[in-house]
């Protein structure tokens, strides 16, 4: 086995991946956005700010190192030849990527009366009992401006870190500064439970909700979790951070039922996910049997929107 001086070690620590692949693999970035790239070989794995993370593995890090071992799987002492043995021949040119300000998490000024949020969700067919259950356990609020829905997710602490906002007129949806997505909006006490039911938004998690309670479930004993969202992406195994980080802070769980939108990219999230869990887990999908989503589903249900083929008759 080849010696490595620590001094060579140290070097090869220091190279960020930005600079590894502008100098050694440019054929591997491909720009996204603003300030955030991504690899030719895997377009879920982001580099941004100075660290890369790629999210269907749910790995990361920062430096060169970090990625060919990660990533490329090269034990330590390859990595470190392969970056020394490279920066030998032609001397790198550093690029250093400004990292953003940390932004907190920030909740908005909370309104003491949540009339406007309660109207608005029993009005798009949401049981006031599971509409009261939110709100009593601080994952649902109004804003005292605008009057907007919050949907707030909390960490195994009991630490709120996302927060999901739905005006209560109009169309307006956004999320509260400092969000992390890993965090999202859930509902359901069981920690010990073996399966979960997962949606796009905290309002199909609470819809599916209110679907089991009226249909005469237990469903205080299932555990309902958003995704806050989903995207469109080319890879096929791609296991959105909310999911990643729930199922692994609750290794009971065996069973994911996918409720996934009828939509392109919600069919495609659903292949993503089949495809990252395989083998670990029975991943059941069981999108909408009507409409978009399930609050579509469950507002036909309950008689707030007719079938299509209703209203065409």
């Amino acid at each position: 086995m080849a010696y490595i001086v620590a001094e060579d070690i140290l070097k090869a620590k220091e190279m960020d991946l930005m600079t590894y692949l502008r100098n050694y693999e440019p054929q591997e970035l491909v720009h996204v956005s603003g300030n955030t790239y991504c690899t030719r070989e895997h377009d879920s794995l982001r580099i941004s700010n100075g660290k890369w993370y790629w999210f269907s593995q749910d790995i990361g890090g920062r430096s060169a190192l970090d990625y060919l071992i990660k990533v490329k799987e090269l034990s330590f002492m390859e990595a470190v030849e392969a970056i020394i043995g490279r920066t030998a021949i032609q001397p790198p040119v550093f690029y250093r990527q400004k990292e953003k300000a940390h932004r907190d998490f920030l909740m908005p000024k909370l309104s003491d009366d949540t009339s406007h949020v309660e109207r608005y969700l029993r009005n798009r067919g949401i049981h006031p009992v599971v509409i009261r259950y939110c709100i009593e356990h601080k994952t649902l609020f109004e804003s005292e401006n605008y009057h907007n829905a919050v949907f707030v997710g909390y960490d195994k602490d009991g630490t709120a870190r996302y927060g999901a906002l739905r005006g209560t007129v109009g169309q307006y949806k956004g999320e509260l500064t400092g969000s992390d997505k890993h965090f999202s909006f859930s509902i359901g006490e069981n920690t010990g439970a073996k399966e979960i039911h997962v949606f796009e938004s905290a309002i199909d998690a609470m819809s599916y909700a209110t679907l089991e309670l009226i249909e005469g479930r237990d469903w205080k004993s299932e555990i309902y979790l958003s995704l806050a969202g989903v995207y469109r992406t080319k890879r096929e195994n791609v296991v959105p951070v909310a999911l990643s980080r729930f199922l692994e802070e609750h290794p009971t769980v065996s069973t994911i039922r996918l409720h996934l939108d009828n939509d392109e990219i919600g069919r495609g999230a659903v292949k993503g996910i089949v495809s990252g869990l395989q083998g670990k887990y029975t991943v059941l999908d069981e999108p909408p049997s009507c409409g978009k989503d399930v609050n579509d589903e469950l507002k036909i249900r309950v008689g707030i929107t007719r079938m299509r083929k209703e209203k065409e008759r």
